[in-house]
């Protein structure tokens, strides 16, 4: 005996169909196999990329790395594995991170990682792909968001929507983006950093820099090698920042020992390092995202103003958990300072909303 099974959502749309042979003889299914695919909501993000499904949330979380053959191009490791080769890996293997700046840096690259990431949250057969819903920076030019929707449709995907990131973060962080309304999110990740004001469901004025947390990496390995002659990489920089980082000096000044290679021995070395003097590191790549806020303000018009003046800025994005920066940002606008109740899924929570409501979907999606 055949079953067809027919779910809609909300709007009317068939969201899958699926067939499946059940023996009864045996008492179970003989096969089972899904017409579509699940719709998918996804922050392609620099550091790390995120997918979110209708029924069950965010599904996936994974660093956007991934590891292949310098020869053949085999693919060793995808996601938290091949992070961890990061500067560890023979001349045979590179690790790689296909996303730089937020958009696509290597197409190929980044279309295996992409393939395997659909696959991880997509598994059952599938007769035709998902349809996919991406989140990509304000700023991203034609050729880059035409490259997005290019690696989409070549992994299957039956349809694709871009999604402005400003707009998904004040979606995820419940802000009323369809009134008349003027909201300020500042959208802080790896590779770039936003600031918009939007209103009636679009953006009115947008900053782009991109400046962000893979920029503050990169001052602490500078800084050390300048001012310790200690050589260190990429993960050791990302653990500064995570276990000691801050913009202000906190009452309880924390140390940290970091590791590396002595520039004058070559030898391995140790040093201690503390909470104010990476305060001072990050401070140059903190005042250039504060200027990119105020120049955002300044463009506002007079009455968007008035309302962030009364509702204050919101922050998101993984660099808005650094230690102090949410204070600075207001002692450097005059504004109150929001910290979205969950950062690092601002983006891709807004997007997954966008799954629920194809009406509200087609006032904020991009043209790519």
């Amino acid at each position: 005996m055949v079953y067809v099974t027919i779910l809609n959502d909300s709007n009317g749309e068939i969201d899958f169909l699926s067939f499946s042979r059940y023996n009864t003889s045996v008492g179970r299914n003989m096969f089972s196999f899904r017409l579509w695919g699940d719709n998918l909501a996804i922050d392609l993000g620099t550091t790390n990329t995120l997918v979110y499904t209708k029924r069950k949330g965010v599904v996936l979380n994974i660093p956007s790395v991934m590891a292949i053959g310098r020869k053949d191009g085999r693919i060793l490791a995808i996601g938290k594995e091949a992070k961890e080769m990061v500067g560890k890996t023979p001349e045979n293997i590179v690790a790689v991170r296909p996303m730089q700046d937020g958009v696509i840096a290597d197409f190929d690259i980044a279309q295996k990682m992409m393939r395997y990431f659909i696959d991880q949250v997509q598994h059952r057969r599938l007769l035709m792909g998902p349809k996919l819903i991406i989140g990509v920076p304000f700023c991203a030019t034609k050729v880059e968001k035409r490259a997005v929707v290019e690696i989409a449709m070549q992994i299957g995907a039956r349809r694709v929507h871009l999604v402005a990131e400003p707009v998904a973060a004040a979606i995820g962080a419940n802000l009323p983006v369809s009134e008349a309304l003027g909201n300020l999110i500042v959208d802080i990740g790896g590779g770039t950093s936003e600031a918009a004001i939007t209103s009636l469901n679009g953006v009115v004025i947008c900053r782009t820099i991109r400046i962000a947390g893979d920029e503050m990496d990169q001052a602490a390995i500078q800084h050390l090698r300048d001012h310790h002659s200690l050589v260190i990489g990429e993960q050791m920089a990302e653990r500064i920042k995570i276990e000691i980082g801050c913009v202000c000096v906190p009452a309880h000044n924390e140390k940290m020992k970091v590791r590396g290679r002595d520039l004058n021995t070559g030898f391995p070395n140790q040093i201690e390092i503390d909470s104010e003097e990476v305060s001072s590191i990050f401070s140059p790549v903190v005042d250039t995202i504060c200027e990119m806020i105020e120049a955002t303000l300044e463009e506002s018009p007079p009455e968007l103003s008035g309302d962030i003046m009364e509702r204050g800025l919101y922050l998101t994005g993984g660099v808005a958990c650094l230690r102090g920066l949410d204070k600075y940002i207001s002692q450097r606008t005059g504004l109150t300072v929001h910290l979205a109740e969950e950062p690092l899924l601002s983006v891709v929570m807004g997007i997954g909303k966008l799954l629920e409501n194809r009406q509200f979907l087609s006032l904020v999606e991009m043209t790519p």
